[in-house]
């Protein structure tokens, strides 16, 4: 087994559940060959930083957190634009399963829909999983290119004109924010170096 699914079957079995039938399931998703970045090793780093971050932030439920960060990809099809609403449908159902109160799938399956546009955060747990899932825009600039190459070739489907236009709307979207991370040790950590990353990749485009 992978440093990366080891990483994960710990924290399911940690703040999820015993199933590891359900966990198994989920992985085998993550491991779809049409998927390059959106895997089961992103998976691992957003989950590391959903750690990182709850150190500092006080989340209310780290558990809800960790189950979301695990299921916020678990549908990933490119061409569709409803892969976060599929994959808050799926959670729903194994989180049930296993036993969850409704309280608490529905505040996992709410974060998940966030993750659409990483938006207005409705309380703190949310935010940590928001900026755990745009930390990569802070990587070390190896990193960040091997990301955004693993994105392009997911979109592969989509000719380079179109690509070159609609990454140019989501890199001014998120520059035009007044801060690209929704809690305090976020912005500390991330917020210089994902901007500087941004232009970097920005410039190249344009």
């Amino acid at each position: 087994m992978s440093e990366h699914l080891l990483e994960l079957e710990v924290a399911w079995q940690q703040h999820v559940g015993s199933d590891m039938q359900l966990f198994e399931r989920l992985m085998g998703r993550h491991r779809e060959k049409h998927r390059k970045y959106h895997t089961a090793q992103h998976v691992s780093w957003v989950v590391r930083h959903v750690d990182e971050l709850a150190a500092d932030e006080s989340p209310d439920d780290l558990g809800a957190i960790v189950a979301a960060a695990l299921y916020h990809d678990a549908i990933y099809e490119p061409a569709s634009p409803a892969n976060e609403r599929a994959s808050a449908r799926l959670a729903r159902r194994d989180l049930a399963a296993l036993g969850w109160d409704d309280e608490r799938v529905s505040a996992v399956s709410d974060m998940i829909e966030g993750t659409k546009h990483h938006l207005d955060p409705a309380d703190t747990d949310t935010a940590i999983l928001f900026d755990a899932d745009l930390a990569v825009l802070a990587a070390d600039p190896a990193s960040y290119g091997d990301y955004t190459r693993g994105v392009r070739a997911e979109y592969r489907h989509v000719d380079d004109d179109d690509w070159v236009t609609g990454r140019i709307a989501v890199l001014d979207g998120f520059l035009d924010r007044p801060s690209i991370y929704a809690t305090a040790s976020g912005r500390e950590r991330w917020e210089d170096r994902a901007r500087a990353n941004l232009a970097a990749e920005l410039a190249t485009l344009r």
